[in-house]
């Protein structure tokens, strides 16, 4: 059985956390010169769209 790598997994939080960071210190500083947070002018690339029909709720 192979072994958990918990380097990797430390590694990727700790992008995570400096990821979430950037954002926090690019909307900040959007607000400061009188902008709209780039989360409101666009939606988000990784948000996945909603289902539609019956297949959705499992109904087929």
């Amino acid at each position: 059985m192979a072994t958990p790598n918990y380097g990797y997994e430390k590694r990727q939080r700790e992008l995570a956390k400096k990821q979430k960071k950037e954002e926090k210190a690019r909307e900040k500083a959007a607000r400061k010169h009188g902008e709209a947070p780039a989360s409101d002018e666009a939606p988000r690339d990784d948000a996945a769209p909603a289902p539609s029909g019956d297949a959705a709720n499992g109904n087929d």
